[in-house]
């Protein structure tokens, strides 16, 4: 079946996202605009995709736990889970290696922690968009090793991204996805970085702000639901 998709959304957690990015919100939009599974995908955390996954419940939508892992090499990867438990630990193992600096709101903005109706549970002290000490060659089998995949994020961009970074994509990396932005060129990559002709290609919104959630344009051929999607990405 197709399965109209965004895999690559931030809530209020992510500080760079807007505060009207709650779970709620950002989960009924995107079921407004069609989507059939999403994904919710904070900088360096999980803590509100619990939120997002009871909205989708009673939206009719899936949504897959992710986070957008910052790697040492300030590499932005997508991580998708098949479980909240191991997003959760996940997340729990990115924080406890990541640099202890305290965000500060009035300068990077509020990292909000949220329940799926809205209510504020607390705040994520620790700045959220520093680089872990997670390396690109390690990050594909530590994911999998917590039951998820991942991949590259916005390939095409010239900040954050494995190619504007490290200058190149290989197989040795392990990827068996890259994600290109919504006005990436796809083909032109591809001549460029021949890897990609054997790779799945996604595109997402990357929304920071309601306004950013793309209609259901894109989809995929597989089952919705979190274990088929998993597994189609990881080519199983």
């Amino acid at each position: 079946m197709s399965l109209f998709y965004d895999f690559h959304i931030h809530s209020c957690l992510s500080p760079c996202a807007e505060e009207d990015m709650t779970p709620y919100n950002l989960v009924n939009l995107s079921a407004i605009m069609g989507m059939e599974a999403i994904a919710l995908t904070d900088h360096n955390s999980c803590q509100n995709c619990g939120a997002a996954m009871r909205a989708g419940e009673q939206a009719g939508i899936t949504v897959i736990p992710g986070m957008e892992l910052c790697t040492c090499e300030e590499v932005h990867v997508v991580c998708l889970f098949e479980e909240l438990k191991a997003a959760e630990e996940f997340s729990d193992f990115v924080l406890r290696g990541a640099p202890q600096i305290k965000n500060r709101p009035e300068i990077f903005g509020t990292q909000l922690i949220m329940d799926e109706t809205d209510k504020i549970l607390g705040e994520q002290e620790i700045l959220l968009t520093m680089a872990s000490s997670i390396s690109i060659d390690d990050v594909e089998k530590l994911v999998d090793g917590y039951g998820g995949v991942c991949y590259p994020a916005h390939i095409d961009r010239s900040s954050y991204s494995v190619i504007s970074n490290l200058g190149m994509i290989t197989p040795e990396m392990g990827f068996e996805v890259a994600e290109v932005s919504p006005m990436g060129d796809v083909h032109a990559l591809k001549e460029k970085f021949p890897v990609l002709n054997n790779m799945k290609i996604l595109t997402s919104s990357d929304a920071h702000r309601l306004e950013s959630l793309r209609p259901a344009e894109l989809s995929l051929h597989t089952e919705n639901n979190i274990k088929s999607i998993i597994r189609h990405l990881k080519n199983r």
